[in-house]
């Protein structure tokens, strides 16, 4: 059996379903995949997971390279042995986060301080390919250049090349039969760039495509832009993977361009926070209005994991500082986020995502 494959079953425009197919199994997209940057969502365990039923879910290459450890956690079988988890798994390189910590980059490596212990830690395209090799995810991603947004021009096209250069490295690097491994376009919100990238990505050669650096800050009208660029490039029977994407708008958004595949921190960063994503926009359940509100998080979507609680018990538990309420809004964004991206497939489908589009900025639009 080939790494990995796509077959496009829908679609709708731009707009498109599949299923992508792996050693593992299979995957139905679009598909938002949770995070697990340590090896676990905040606050869930793997039994949650079991019940939520995501496909995919993500795990962090830097962390679990420090923490503890992509040798420690290859002697117990791989991250699925040590998560006991039977669903796929996506690692990222690394690069998003090593960026934050203002690292030295030469042409061998990104050069930074742990933010464990602070000692020096070096990380190559070599190593990422190594660290994720050891951690035995399903999907593998290159070590990228990732500049903030926004950036000079030509902190931006220094990236570009970088990335594809390491991209290069990465891919030859990459042994490990049963792991597939996905290319990243970079090139900030200029769509000239972003079309560039695309295809010298696709030169090389993946089994998927990732667009990084971007919904990190920029406006909803410089972002659609600069990824409508990308995919315009990218090969119609691969995997196209939109990188810490997570809000409505923009899932919808990045569908209508034709992306499968999304992660981001969002729903559960909001959650512990006593935020719910609902059909009617967010909602801070930590709002006096919500101390007498005997009604479920979403009246419009019964789910057996969140439904059977109100908003004035949750709101209980925020204001007490109980992190059970964290817990519960978790599972609640979570499993919203899925049925979405289920009606999504569903209106592909049938023709009507347009109308399903509408609905959501509707809902959620600035």
């Amino acid at each position: 059996m080939s790494k990995l494959s796509i077959d496009i079953t829908h679609t709708d425009g731009k707009a498109r379903t599949g299923i992508i197919t792996t050693p593992r199994g299979q995957i139905q997209t679009p598909v938002f995949m949770p995070v697990g940057t340590r090896a676990a969502v905040k606050l869930l365990d793997t039994n949650d997971l079991d019940q939520l039923g995501p496909p995919i879910v993500l795990a962090n290459t830097y962390h679990l390279m420090e923490r503890p450890g992509s040798d420690l956690i290859e002697t117990m079988g791989g991250l699925h042995s040590f998560m006991d988890w039977s669903g796929h798994m996506l690692t990222d390189s690394g690069g998003y986060q090593i960026f934050s910590l203002e690292p030295k980059i030469t042409e061998e490596c990104a050069t930074f301080k742990s933010v464990y212990d602070g000692s020096k830690v070096e990380l190559s395209p070599e190593r990422s390919v190594r660290v994720q090799e050891q951690l035995g995810a399903d999907i593998a991603m290159v070590l990228d250049v990732c500049p903030p947004l926004p950036s000079p021009r030509k902190v931006q096209v220094d990236a570009l090349e970088r990335t594809l250069r390491w991209a290069e490295r990465s891919k030859a690097a990459h042994s490990r039969p049963d792991q597939a491994q996905f290319g990243i376009v970079q090139g900030g919100v200029d769509v000239d760039m972003r079309g560039d990238s695309a295809r010298r990505t696709v030169e090389i050669g993946f089994d998927g495509y990732a667009v990084g650096g971007l919904s990190v800050g920029e406006t909803r009208d410089e972002m659609v832009p600069a990824l409508a660029a990308a995919t315009a490039e990218l090969p119609a029977d691969k995997p196209r993977y939109f990188m810490g994407l997570g809000d409505p708008v923009g899932l919808v958004e990045a569908v209508a361009n034709g992306v499968d595949m999304f992660d981001c921190v969002l729903p559960t960063r909001l959650a512990r926070h006593g935020t719910a994503l609902t059909s009617e926009g967010r909602l801070n359940i930590r709002n006096l209005k919500f101390a007498k509100d005997d009604s479920p998080i979403d009246p419009n979507f019964d789910h057996p994991l969140s439904s059977r609680y109100s908003r004035a018990y949750l709101r209980h538990l925020l204001v007490t500082n109980q992190q059970t309420a964290g817990r519960i809004i978790t599972l609640h964004n979570l499993a919203w986020l899925a049925d979405l991206t289920a009606k999504m497939r569903s209106s592909i489908a049938a023709g009507t995502f347009e109308s399903l589009r509408s609905d959501v900025l509707a809902a959620w639009g600035d």
